[in-house]
C-alpha cells in the first residue's frame, strides 16, 4: 500500500485517502467557498448603503416628496431603505418614534445579517472535529492491522496512518478560511451597517422638530 500512496496523484492522496469522512470534509469545503462568495458579494457597500440611494432620498426629502420616498424605500432591498422606510412610517407618531423604528428595524436587519454568516462559524467547528474524526479512525484501522499480524510492516501500516493525516488535514484547511473569513465579514457588516445607521439618521434628521421637513 505504500508503493500506491507514493505513486498517487496530490488529488489522490488529499481526497481519496481521506476515505469517507474525508469526502464529507471536502463537501464542506466546497460548502464554504460558495458561502464566501455569497457573503462578499451580498454584504458590500453597494447592497447596504448604497450613495445612489442615499442621493434619491435626500432629493425627495428636499423636494418635499415624503409619499414618493416611502414608495421607493419599500421597493428598495439595501439597508439604508429598510431602516429608513421603518422611521417614515411612524412619522405621524413624533421624531422620537422614527428615531426609536429606525433603531430597531437596524438592530434587526443586523442581527438577521449576522446570523446569517453564523454559517460560516459552524463549518469552522465542524471542520476539525470531523478531521479528528479521521484521525481517531485511522489510528483504530492502524491497531487493528498490528493486533492481527502482531509486527507488521509500515507499509501495512501507512494506508491507515495515512487516513488520520490527511482527515486532519482536511479539517483544518475548512476550519482556517472558515473562521477567517468569518471574523472578516462580521467586521465589514458592523461598519456598514454602522455608517448606514448613521447616514439614516443624518437624513431623517430633516424631521427633527425645528427641522425643514415634515409629513
Amino acid at each position: 500500500m505504500l508503493g500506491s500512496i507514493v505513486d498517487a496523484s496530490i488529488f489522490e492522496i488529499f481526497i481519496v485517502y481521506g476515505g469517507v469522512v474525508g469526502y464529507i470534509i471536502v463537501a464542506l469545503s466546497v460548502v464554504m467557498v460558495a458561502l464566501i462568495i455569497q457573503y462578499f458579494i451580498q454584504y458590500r457597500r453597494t447592497t447596504i448603503v448604497p450613495d445612489t440611494v442615499r442621493e434619491q432620498i435626500q432629493a425627495m426629502f428636499e423636494n418635499k416628496q415624503y409619499r414618493e420616498a416611502i414608495d421607493f424605500t419599500a421597493a428598495d432591498a439595501s439597508f439604508l431603505s429598510g431602516t429608513v422606510n421603518a422611521a417614515l412610517a411612524e412619522a405621524g407618531h413624533g421624531y422620537p418614534a422614527m428615531e426609536r423604528a429606525l433603531e430597531e428595524a437596524a438592530e434587526e436587519r443586523t442581527t438577521k445579517m449576522l446570523r446569517h454568516v453564523e454559517w460560516l462559524n459552524l463549518l469552522g467547528n465542524i471542520g476539525p472535529m470531523l478531521g479528528l474524526l479521521g484521525t481517531v479512525q485511522g489510528m483504530i484501522l492502524a491497531f487493528i492491522e498490528i493486533a492481527k499480524t502482531g509486527t507488521p510492516k509500515p507499509a501495512d501500516l501507512a494506508e491507515s496512518i495515512g487516513m488520520a493525516l490527511v482527515t486532519t488535514m482536511q479539517g483544518l484547511i475548512v476550519a482556517i478560511p472558515s473562521l477567517s473569513f468569518y471574523s472578516i465579514i462580521r467586521s465589514r457588516i458592523d461598519s456598514l451597517t454602522s455608517s448606514a445607521m448613521l447616514t439614516a439618521q443624518e437624513l431623517i434628521s430633516n424631521f427633527r422638530p425645528g427641522g425643514k421637513g415634515g409629513l
